[in-house]
C-alpha cells in the first residue's frame, strides 16, 4: 500500500472546464464540525439542547446510525476524509505538531477530495480548520485542491474563538482578538455559495465548533440556557484553553449556534433554488471532548455509548451522519450501514462518475451512493480498521457485530477487549476469553492493516 492514493486522469470533464450542478452531479457541501457526540443533537437523543434545523435534515433527508469517524483525534480523521484511506494507510496518523504553526502535512503526491472536485470541474472552498499542512508546506488548502480556503491552518491556533488572525487562502487577515472566528467563517462559507450558486461547487465547511474553548458572543442564542444548568463551581482554565465560568451553558448554546448556521445554509439554497443540486452532509471529525470545562457525561443523558475523543470504544468515533438532497434521498431514511469517513472519497468519485478510473487498490473505503440514493446494489465492508497514537497507542476492528480494541501497544504487553455491538453497544462486556478464535481473527486484520510508518508507529 502507498502512503496515498493516486488516481488516473479523469474522464467524465475535462480537466479545468467549469461545470454546473445537476439534480445528477449535484454541489456537495460537506459540513464536518469538531468534537460533536453521537448525542449530542436532539435527533441523536440529546434532551437538553434545541437543534431543530438537524432535525429538520434528519426529517427530510437520510441518518446513519452506524457511521464512524475515521479515528478519534483531529488530523488524521480529516486525512483519512481526505485521501480515502483508513489510519493503518494514510500518511498522517496523529496531531504532530509543527511550531510556531500547523501540524505535519498532507503528501504532496496525495490526491484529495479537493482535487476530486476541482478536476471535474467544480470550484473548491474550505472554511474552517484545516490542519494538515504547516505554512508553506505545500500541505496548506489551497495546495490540496481548495481553490478559496479561509480559516485557521493550525489545528493548535483554532484553540482561540477570538484569534489574533485567521489565513484568507495564504494571506493572514488580522482580527487583533476581537472578532469571533466562527461568525466570520460562516460568512465566508456562505458567501462562497452566493458567488458560485450558478455552477458546480464542492463546499468543505469545517466549523470547530463545538471544540473548547468555550465561548462565544453573548447573544440571544447563550440567553437561551442562562440558568438552565447547575454549572460547576466555578470552572477555571486548566490549560490550553481559556477560562468559561459557565461551561454547560456555553457549550449547549455553541451546539444551537452550530445548528444555526445549518438552518442559514439551508434557507440560502432553497432562497437561491438549488437545494435540489445540492447534497448535503453534516457530520463530525471523532467523538465529544472533555476539555475546557466541557462535560459530556452531563449532556449524555440516556448514556448510549462509551467513551469520549481519542477512545477506540463507539463513543470516541461513532458520530452524526445526516445527508439531505431533496428529490433524490427520500425523507425521514434511516440507515444502519455501516460506514466510515474513508467512505466519502469514493462516495463522491461515484457521484461524479470517476469510480472507473480509480486505483481502487489504493482506497479503503466502498461508496455509500446507493444507499443514499436508493439506486444500485450496496457493498457493505467486511471490517472497519482504526488505530489511535497517543496514551499509549490503540487499536481497533470492527467486523459484523464483533469489535476488537488493542490497548497500550507501546507498552509491549497489550490488552484485547472484544465487543458484540449488537447486544452490548455500551462495550460493557468484555467477552475475550469466552471468544479466543475471534480474538485472534481480529487480530490477524490489525496486523494487517497497519502498514510502517517512521513517523507513526507503534514502538515494535
Amino acid at each position: 500500500m502507498s502512503g496515498g492514493l493516486l488516481f488516473a486522469s479523469l474522464g467524465s470533464t475535462v480537466q479545468g472546464q467549469e461545470a454546473v450542478a445537476t439534480k445528477e452531479r449535484p454541489n456537495v457541501i460537506y459540513l464536518l464540525c469538531d468534537d460533536m457526540g453521537y448525542s449530542d443533537i436532539e435527533a441523536y437523543g440529546q434532551q437538553m439542547i434545541s437543534t431543530p434545523n438537524l432535525t429538520y435534515l434528519v426529517n427530510n433527508g437520510m441518518s446513519f446510525t452506524q457511521f464512524y469517524a475515521s479515528t478519534a483525534v483531529s488530523a488524521p480523521s480529516r486525512a483519512s476524509l481526505m485521501t480515502g484511506q483508513h489510519t493503518g494507510h494514510t500518511k498522517i496518523r496523529g496531531n504532530k505538531e509543527i511550531q510556531p504553526e500547523g501540524q505535519e502535512p498532507l503528501d504532496k503526491n496525495v490526491k484529495t477530495l479537493g482535487h476530486l472536485f476541482q478536476e471535474n470541474g467544480y470550484v473548491t472552498g474550505c472554511f474552517g480548520k484545516w490542519g494538515m499542512g504547516y505554512p508553506g508546506s505545500g500541505g496548506e488548502a489551497n495546495d490540496m485542491g481548495f481553490d478559496v480556503f479561509y480559516g485557521y491552518n493550525c489545528q493548535r491556533k483554532a484553540h482561540s474563538y477570538y484569534p489574533q488572525y485567521l489565513w484568507n487562502n495564504k494571506t493572514k487577515e488580522q482580527l487583533g482578538g476581537q472578532k469571533y472566528s466562527q461568525d466570520l467563517i460562516h460568512q465566508h462559507a456562505m458567501q462562497f455559495i452566493r458567488d458560485n450558486a450558478d455552477k458546480a461547487f464542492f463546499g468543505y465547511f469545517t466549523y470547530t465548533i463545538p471544540h473548547a474553548e468555550l465561548t462565544q458572543p453573548q447573544d440571544s442564542i447563550v440567553a437561551m440556557y442562562e440558568g438552565k444548568f447547575h454549572e460547576p463551581n466555578p470552572w477555571y482554565d486548566n490549560g490550553d484553553y481559556g477560562t468559561a465560568l459557565n461551561p454547560r451553558t456555553q457549550f449547549a448554546a455553541m451546539i444551537t449556534r452550530l445548528d444555526t448556521y445549518v438552518g442559514q445554509i439551508i434557507a440560502e439554497l432553497k432562497r437561491l433554488g438549488i437545494d435540489d443540486k445540492t447534497l448535503f452532509i453534516f457530520t463530525s471529525d471523532n467523538g465529544p471532548h472533555n476539555e475546557g470545562g466541557a462535560d459530556p457525561t452531563f449532556f449524555n443523558t440516556e448514556e448510549r455509548l462509551r467513551g469520549l475523543k481519542r477512545a477506540l470504544y463507539e463513543g470516541g468515533m461513532r458520530v452524526p451522519f445526516i445527508a439531505y438532497w431533496p428529490g433524490t434521498i427520500q425523507p425521514k431514511g434511516i440507515s444502519h450501514l455501516q460506514a466510515a469517513g474513508w467512505d466519502m472519497m469514493p462516495t463522491f468519485a461515484e457521484l461524479l462518475g470517476e469510480d472507473e478510473n480509480w486505483r481502487e487498490e489504493a482506497m479503503d473505503g466502498l461508496s455509500i451512493l446507493p444507499t443514499l440514493t436508493g439506486n444500485g446494489t450496496q457493498q457493505e465492508h467486511d471490517f472497519l480498521y482504526w488505530e489511535f497514537h497517543e496514551e499509549g497507542g490503540r487499536q481497533a476492528v470492527r467486523a459484523g457485530d464483533w469489535k476488537l480494541i488493542r490497548q497500550n501497544i507501546r507498552s509491549g504487553n497489550p490488552t484485547h477487549e472484544l465487543y458484540n455491538i449488537a447486544t452490548d453497544p455500551h462495550e460493557d462486556n468484555n467477552v475475550a476469553s469466552a471468544y479466543p478464535d475471534k480474538v485472534e481473527e481480529l487480530k490477524e486484520i490489525m496486523d494487517r492493516e497497519h502498514v510502517h510508518s517512521d513517523m507513526f508507529n507503534f514502538g515494535r
